[in-house]
This record gives C-alpha cells, sequence and structure tokens, in this order.
C-alpha cells in the first residue's frame, strides 16, 4: 500500500514558498508548490494532497476564494497563513473551509505542531479494548440525523451533508456526548488532537472558532439558534444535544 503523504504548498512570495516546501518535506511529505490560486487548485485535484497551506494575500484569486473552490472537491486539511492578524481574518478563513488559521511571520515548529495536531484528529472509534476500529456499520442518530464516524459520511433527513473535516469532528464528538455539555475550550482541544484536563492553553479566538464551525453546521443543517433541533447552546459553556423527542 502507498503511504506517501502528499502536501500543497501555495504562496505567492518564492522565500516564504521555499520555507513552507522544507518544513513540510522534513516531516515527511512529497511537495508541490503553487505561485497562485488557480495553479493551486489543479494541483489539488492532480494530487489529492493530505495537507494544503494557503497563503491569503495573492494577486489575483486571494485564499479565501481559493478555499472555497478547493472545498467544492476535496476534503484535504488546509491551513491558511496570513499577515493579517485580526480576528475577523481567522474567522472568514474557517467560514471559507480552512481548518487552521495562522499568522506571519510563523515559526517552523509551530506549524509542524498545528500540522501533527491536525493529524492526530479521532478518526475511528475506539472498542473496549482501546483498539482502533473502522466498523462502518456504527451509525450515529438523532431527531434524523445520521452520522458514521469511520465512513465520514452524514446526512439529514436523508439529505447528504457536505461539511468540513472541523464540522464533521464537532459534529461527531456531539453526537457521541448526548445531552453531556460539551465546553467550547473542549471542542477546541478535540480539534487540536488534544484531551482537556492537562493544562493546554485555549485562547478566546479558539473559542470563537468553534462558534464559527457550530454556526456554520447549523447553517448546513437548516436550523435555527432560537429554536434547536440538534445542537443546544448552553450559555457560557458551550453546546450539546437536544433532548429526545418524547
Amino acid at each position: 500500500m502507498d503511504t506517501t503523504r502528499v502536501a500543497v504548498v501555495v504562496e505567492d512570495e518564492d522565500d516564504i514558498r521555499g520555507l513552507l516546501s522544507t518544513i513540510l518535506s522534513q516531516a515527511g511529505f512529497d511537495v508541490f508548490e503553487a505561485a497562485t490560486g488557480a495553479e493551486g487548485i489543479e494541483l489539488v485535484r492532480q494530487h489529492d494532497p493530505l495537507v494544503t497551506t494557503l497563503d491569503v494575500n495573492m494577486p489575483g484569486m486571494d485564499g479565501f476564494e481559493t478555499t472555497k473552490r478547493i472545498r467544492s472537491f476535496s476534503a484535504t486539511y488546509i491551513v491558511m497563513l496570513s499577515a493579517r492578524t485580526e480576528e475577523i481574518d481567522a474567522l472568514q478563513g474557517l467560514e471559507a473551509g480552512a481548518d487552521d488559521y495562522i499568522a506571519k511571520p510563523f515559526r517552523p515548529r509551530e506549524l509542524r505542531a498545528r500540522i501533527d495536531a491536525m493529524l492526530r484528529r479521532p478518526r475511528h472509534r475506539v472498542d473496549g479494548g482501546g483498539a482502533e476500529t473502522e466498523d462502518g456499520d456504527e451509525w450515529r442518530e438523532h431527531r434524523g440525523l445520521r452520522l458514521n464516524p469511520a465512513m465520514r459520511v452524514a446526512s439529514v433527513d436523508a439529505r447528504d451533508l457536505e461539511l468540513t473535516r472541523s464540522e464533521f469532528d464537532i459534529l461527531a464528538d456531539l453526537l457521541a456526548s448526548g445531552r453531556r455539555v460539551r465546553a467550547k475550550s473542549d471542542l477546541a482541544l478535540m480539534l487540536r488532537g488534544e484531551e482537556p484536563g492537562g493544562g493546554e492553553f485555549v485562547s478566546e479566538s479558539d473559542a470563537r472558532a468553534i462558534e464559527v464551525h457550530v454556526a456554520n453546521l447549523r447553517r448546513k443543517l437548516g436550523e435555527s439558534p432560537t429554536d434547536p433541533r440538534w445542537i443546544e447552546t448552553v450559555r457560557g459553556v458551550g453546546y450539546r444535544l437536544t433532548a429526545d423527542q418524547a
């Protein structure tokens, strides 16, 4: 079986593009480079990368639009990189479909750590003995919503849902937790592949990113936050599933 990991780097500045390629190559990726959004989209189509890094401020098609177009056909992990440090820019990137947003200048070690965290996200059900399994028959259901963690598919009222990786993982986590409240900080750590309780730092921006992901989930589910069918907000804390219908 081919275990080659592929990455695509989309960056218009030669020196930064070279640095990103070096970092990813050292992490074990075969790297393909693009200087424009259009070139990056074509490389993603050709090589189906595990990870794609995208600059925001590119001439022509910017990183936000490039992300939206890639998301229309690919589930690659997308990390956006930008000199823009305003929270609204990070939120716009997440809304476009990015999995993470890192401000420039960045430290190579930070980029490696963030990518490693994304790749550690739980993808399979864990059985009672602690071993991972890919049981495709494991469906989680709630009020017309169906999700299969192993198959990475979800539907509502027989309508397939097109979710980003982050949206899918949050929804799967909430379905597994039932009526137990999941704090925004816990969900942020889950997306980073970390467990709560170890003194991990979760910033306000991380918590706000969870709010954006949940808002996007609700939009795709077609529910109102004021009268939710599936995801209930626990004010000041986080989220949980709504109660089962009587």
